[in-house]
Formats: structure tokens, sequence, C-alpha cells
């Protein structure tokens, strides 16, 4: 499966929890952490987690393994690391505090298919 159709996945299981503000961003010419970064929070603990388990069990059901998943007790940061995207997932507080957008201001936002 291509990595953009990973990220279109990861996305709309995303979108099938209400994740709000759901951004992607281009990191491959400016990081060597990942090659898309998948940004959007919940409201509140709970929402977050249903978020997370969401994208996890979507990669599931497509045979994409998870590298690693952390944050998910605590539910205010959760990162799900697929490889070449990482999803995080904040609560609405700390995306507003650590605003990754705008610290990774360089990479260009990819347009993602959902309503």
């Amino acid at each position: 499966m291509e990595i953009k159709e990973v990220l279109q996945l990861a996305a709309e299981a995303c979108n099938d929890k209400r994740a709000e503000n759901i951004v992607a961003l281009d990191m491959d010419q400016v990081s060597l952490v990942a090659e898309y970064f998948l940004i959007c929070h919940g409201t509140n603990e709970r929402q977050v987690q249903a978020i997370a388990r969401a994208v996890k069990e979507k990669m599931d059901e497509h045979d994409i393994p998870v590298k690693r998943l952390e944050g998910l007790e605590q539910a205010r940061w959760v990162l799900v690391d697929l490889g070449d995207i990482v999803c995080h997932i904040f609560h609405k507080d700390e995306r507003t505090y650590y605003n990754l957008e705008r610290l990774w201001g360089d990479a260009a936002q990819v347009s993602l298919a959902i309503e």
C-alpha cells in the first residue's frame, strides 16, 4: 500500500471518531523523523484515546504495523508511529500549547479527502 493511502486511512480513522482540525504535513524535506505528520485533537481524554485506538484498529485491519503507541494512558498527547507516518493525537489544550503546525511551519500541508 502506498504511503499516501496509509495517511488517508489514518486520517479517516481520526475523522470517524470526530477528531478536530485534522492536518497532514509533508515532513520529507524538513525532518528525518518521518515523511508525514498527521495532527489532530480531541476535546477530552476519552475522545483522544478513542481516536488513537481507531487509528490502531484501522491499521490492523489493513495489516499495517503500528511500530509504537505512546501516551495512551494519560491521553494528553498520543503518538501513533506508523514508520513513515507519525500521528500526533492531542488533547485540545496541549495542541494549542505545542502548536506543531507553527513549529514545523516549513512543512507543506497535504490535502486529505475527509468530510
